[in-house]
């Protein structure tokens, strides 16, 4: 939400973050489960016992999340897709897909263990519960394992709900893609129907600013405004993918770029190349032959009172997977790629030698051209 995030920790190999907005949400679930949830339900503790529960609460419904989008995650990777990783933020938390599923399949299976994730948890909370409250455990502990075995209940209904891009969404658009083999068509459907949700919630969300509900009103209209855009969103980067997919790099990239040479000093390369050319990386190129590259990060650690003293060879580094790609390769992915590392520029080679370069801009140009010629 913010476009900054915080790592927490890996886990299976996924790293996850949180957004700054999450600890805004973090607070004010915090807050309102400590003053409104579990003193209306829960008589005559004390205002310690109370805030004990209302963050004890939160960060059981912090750790759900996690396990929910954990879920989605694992099964991902299971049939081959990409995963960035989990970012939690203000409307719950979303495992990061570098890429979409191939199959029909694979997106069932993705987004259905999403809710069996909350429904399971749901369960074994409310397993719990019972047990306690037949063993006589203390009020605030049996409290806080009843609301988190039903807020992940409330979670899994509303997951299941047939609106992109919730997880009934994708299981809706996989059904249709299977029986239609039409990907493009099953996502404009769902994609429908997730608009037409968000836009319910944002009606619902006026009408009860309306009747006095200023907060929960507010709630309700800012996640029908989500979900409205995000399911738009959606539909529109499958368009994406649809036009560019199976067109070849090697159509649209660039076989002249500007380059570096290894003998000029960092502040050269500030003033004749980054502020010139306005590119956050260049390849360092010396007789031909690629040396490396060079970016605005490794710029960024050098002191500036040293830039005249330094040369761009001391910086120079080894050409990655996150800013190559060979000129065969699918436009797909070179986007796939861009959207995972953030880099808006690609080094096209092959065989160790520099054919081009390929950036998104190319790649947007070129969708733009194709979008209005053919569709």
């Amino acid at each position: 939400m913010f476009g900054k995030s915080i790592k927490l920790f890996k886990l299976f190999g996924f790293e996850v973050k949180i957004d700054l907005s999450w600890i805004i949400i973090a607070i004010l679930i915090a807050w309102s489960l400590s003053i409104g949830f579990f003193p209306f339900h829960y008589k005559n503790l004390s205002a310690q016992a109370y805030w004990s529960m209302g963050i004890i609460g939160a960060l059981g419904l912090f750790l759900s999340v996690i396990f929910h989008e954990m879920c989605h995650s694992l099964v991902a990777r299971r049939y081959g897709i990409p995963m960035k990783g989990i970012t939690l933020f203000i409307f719950g938390g979303v495992a990061e897909m570098g890429d979409e599923p191939h199959s029909p399949r694979a997106e069932f299976m993705m987004a259905i263990v999403g809710p069996l994730s909350s429904i399971l948890i749901a369960l074994v909370a409310y397993g719990i519960y019972a047990l306690g409250r037949a063993r006589g455990w203390v009020l605030p502990v049996v409290g806080v394992i009843h609301y988190l075995s039903t807020i992940n209940g409330l979670l899994a209904a509303f997951n299941l709900i047939p609106a992109f891009p919730l997880d009934g969404g994708r299981v809706l658009r996989s059904i249709l893609w299977g029986l239609k083999g039409n990907v493009r068509w099953a996502t404009r459907v769902s994609s429908w129907i997730g608009e037409a949700f968000g836009i319910l919630l944002i009606a619902l969300g006026v009408l009860s600013v309306v009747r006095g509900n200023f907060i929960g009103g507010m709630w309700w209209f800012l996640i029908g405004m989500f979900l409205h855009n995000a399911a738009k969103m959606s539909y529109r980067q499958l368009m994406v993918r649809k036009a560019l997919e199976g067109e070849p790099i090697r159509r649209f990239m660039e076989p002249n770029p500007v380059t570096v040479p290894p003998s000029i000093s960092v502040e050269e390369l500030v003033e004749d190349y980054i502020y010139k050319y306005h590119f956050k990386m260049f390849p360092v190129v010396d007789s031909e032959r690629l040396i490396g590259c060079v970016t605005t990060k490794q710029v960024r650690e050098i002191p500036r009172a040293a830039w005249s003293q330094r040369m761009v060879r001391e910086l120079a580094a080894e050409c990655s997977m996150e800013n190559v790609i060979e000129p065969g390769a699918d436009a797909i992915k070179a986007l796939s790629i861009m959207s995972r590392t953030g880099n808006s520029r690609l080094l096209v080679m092959e065989k160790g030698h520099l054919l081009g370069v390929i950036t998104l801009k190319d790649l947007m140009k070129f969708l733009a051209l194709k979008v209005e010629l053919e569709d």
